[in-house]
C-alpha cells in the first residue's frame, strides 16, 4: 500500500496492517499459506493449457469443485492434493520444486 493511502487512513483511525498480522499467524504459518497459494496458481494455469476442471477431477479420482477449491487456494485443499493434481497435468517433481522456492 503506498505510504499517502496508509496515512489517510491511520489519520481516520484505522488500522493498517497485513493478513499476517490481522490473523497473528506465525512466520511459518504465513509461509505455508503463501506456498499452497502458488501452488494453486500454478495447478490453475498448467491445467487451463491440457485439459478441464472434470477431466483433471476424473484423473484424479475426485470432483469438480474439489479441483476448482484446489486452483482458488481454498484452505480446505491439502498440499498432497495440489501436487497429485500438478503432478496429474504433467508437472514434474523439480518444476513442483521451483513454485515452492520462488516463494519469499
Amino acid at each position: 500500500m503506498e505510504a499517502a493511502k496508509r496515512k489517510k487512513l491511520e489519520e481516520k483511525g484505522w488500522r493498517v496492517g497485513t493478513v499476517s498480522e490481522f490473523l497473528d499467524l506465525t512466520p511459518e504459518e504465513t509461509t505455508l499459506i503463501e506456498i499452497k497459494l502458488a501452488l494453486s496458481q500454478y495447478l490453475k494455469e498448467r491445467r487451463q493449457q491440457s485439459m478441464t476442471q472434470a477431466e483433471l477431477a476424473n484423473k484424479l479420482q475426485s470432483s469438480q469443485p474439489r479441483v476448482a477449491k484446489a486452483e482458488n487456494g481454498d484452505a480446505s485443499v491439502s498440499i498432497e492434493l495440489l501436487i497429485r493434481a500438478m503432478l496429474a497435468t504433467g508437472a514434474t517433481p523439480q518444476e513442483i520444486g521451483q513454485v515452492i522456492a520462488q516463494v519469499s
